[in-house]
Order: structure tokens, then sequence, then C-alpha cells
């Protein structure tokens, strides 16, 4: 792979990344809920340590308010990343280019199957991808 398809690729897997960091984010969210879902509370007679954290359950609420507002920001970065990538597919004359740039840009597709989807061998997905790779443009300030 030369360098400007080697540029063309990582320009196409901006969305796949960010597509990424949301997944990672929604894990974390999930890993907070089930801190918060095992808090429980105690009675006792016993007096309460004055130096607890009596917030401990607040924090982590606002933790996951504060992740959940950086997906809002991610998912709309992913949507606006995920026009750019279509548009410059678009670039692409050749509908069978377009299809492999789709399927591995856009829906994230391993090439094992898009090679079966479309019927080729990997080494012809390969050199399709390859092909395809030529025709994308990346803007100069992304170089």
């Amino acid at each position: 792979m030369n360098r400007q398809q080697t540029a063309a690729k990582n320009y196409l897997m901006r969305a796949y990344r960010v597509d990424q960091r949301i997944e990672n984010k929604l894990e974390q969210i999930q890993l907070l809920n089930d801190l918060a879902a095992k808090a429980t509370v105690t009675y006792s007679d016993m007096p309460g340590s004055p130096n607890r954290n009596v917030h401990k359950m607040e924090d982590v609420l606002v933790k996951i308010i504060d992740i959940k507002t950086e997906i809002n920001a991610d998912m709309l970065e992913l949507v606006d990343l995920k026009k750019e990538t279509m548009d410059c597919i678009k670039q692409v004359d050749d509908p069978e280019l377009q299809l492999i740039l789709e399927l591995r840009y856009l829906n994230y597709v391993g090439w094992e199957q898009i090679a079966g989807d479309l019927g080729y061998g990997i080494d012809n997905v390969f050199r399709l991808h390859r092909k395809a790779l030529d025709f994308i443009e990346v803007p100069e300030t992304l170089q």
C-alpha cells in the first residue's frame, strides 16, 4: 500500500475510531451503573464516621451524566464523519469499489465477510480495495 492509499485509509477510518470511543464510554457507563446498583444502605446503631463521603452516590451519578454528555457529542461527530465518508466514497465512479468501501468504512464489515458477500477471494478484495483507495481525495489539512 502506497502513501496515498494509507492516507485515504486513515481518513476513511475516522468514523470507526469515533464509534469505538462511543462503545468504550457506553461500557464505562455500564460499569458505573453496576457500581451504583451495588451501593446499599446500611442501618446501624453506631454513629457514622465524620470523615466518610456521604456524596458517593451523587459522585457516581454525576460521572455517568458527564460521560453521557461526552457520548452525545461523540455521536454528533460520528454522524458528521459518516456523512463526510459517504460523500467521499461517492467520488469513486465504480459501484463495486464503492460497495467495498461502504462495507468496510461505514458498516465496519471484516475482510473475510466482504469477500464472502461479494463472492471474491480475499486477495481480490484487497486488490480492489487498494484500487478504490486511489480514487479517494484526502483533504490537505488531514494529511
